[in-house]
């Protein structure tokens, strides 16, 4: 079973952001590192950097640097008190001006960005990240649609602006414990869980969470963004993703005149739930951009 617990030879690091620091996994690429490129992963809602642990070493051994990320309010790295600047813009310009400092070593940043780390990703290329290619993973064109994720989440605001972190935390747990599936994780992957929410500042769970309901449509902008910057961009999604769903990313796919790659038996999760296919599907596209 891969998780955020899975091995790994990256190493935590602190880098810098504009409301402090940025805590990250990077490994160096494994070999000479003749292609002097990173790749920069972005978690999603309530995400961290811990979310690509499978991905670390494959990205490493096929000769990327790879630098994951936890985003401003996230597990270790510092945010601000204001809840408007959880949204994708104000965090865009965060990764935006990481990627450029990645690059101002000379190196090429391939930019992925998990669900809504996707909408993050794409207003960093709006902020005018210097990206070589983009990835958008379990990701959507505009706010979450309706469903039981939103819905799930419209029930934690109300209960987080009366109880706090800790009570949302609770309802969590009391709604998991009716998941045989939850039943069946290690005991040591529950308490990575819980540790990490309830490390989450309210403003980041409410701004994010504002942001997930509210961000509209810019496919459109970044498509012409892409096309003037000359930048590659893949859409992969799992055949059963419960967030987005799969016929919207095809479309979302379409309408930048970017790859698209499915995978099936995977749910919103790729990056855990199959990461060797996952990896079969990044590898050989981020190769491409990189050599054509």
């Amino acid at each position: 079973m891969y998780s955020q617990i899975s091995p790994h030879r990256a190493h935590r690091v602190d880098l810098p952001g504009r409301f402090g620091t940025i805590a990250a996994l990077r490994a160096p690429a494994a070999g000479d590192d003749a292609m002097r490129t990173t790749a920069l992963l972005v978690p999603g809602y309530t995400g961290s950097k811990e979310d690509f642990a499978p991905m670390l070493d494959p990205i490493s051994d096929a000769g990327f640097e790879v630098v994951a990320i936890d985003l401003p309010g996230q597990q270790d790295s510092q945010g601000p008190d204001d809840e408007a600047l959880y949204r994708p813009g104000p965090l865009g310009s965060v990764i935006a001006e990481l990627a450029g400092k990645i690059a101002a070593d000379g190196r090429r940043v391939l930019l992925l960005g998990h669900s809504y780390g996707g909408l993050v990703a794409r207003s960093a290329v709006f902020a005018g990240a210097p990206v070589a290619g983009l990835t958008l993973m379990s990701s959507g064109p505009s706010e979450l649609p309706a469903g039981e994720r939103r819905a799930v989440l419209e029930v934690g605001e109300h209960v987080l602006a009366e109880q706090g972190v800790e009570g949302t935390q609770r309802l969590n747990e009391l709604r998991s414990s009716q998941n045989p599936a939850w039943a069946a994780l290690p005991q040591e992957l529950k308490d990575f869980y819980r540790a990490r929410f309830l490390k989450s500042p309210a403003a980041a769970l409410l701004g994010m969470g504002n942001g997930l309901r509210q961000e509209p449509d810019q496919v459109a902008k970044l498509a012409r963004a892409l096309r003037s910057a000359g930048t590659p961009c893949l859409v992969v999604c799992g055949d059963s993703d419960d967030a987005w769903s799969p016929a919207a990313q095809r479309d979302m796919a379409e309408r930048l005149d970017a790859d698209f790659a499915v995978l099936p038996g995977v749910m919103h999760s790729p990056n855990t739930e199959a990461p060797h296919e996952l990896m079969a599907t990044l590898l050989p596209t981020w190769r491409t951009w990189l050599t054509s």
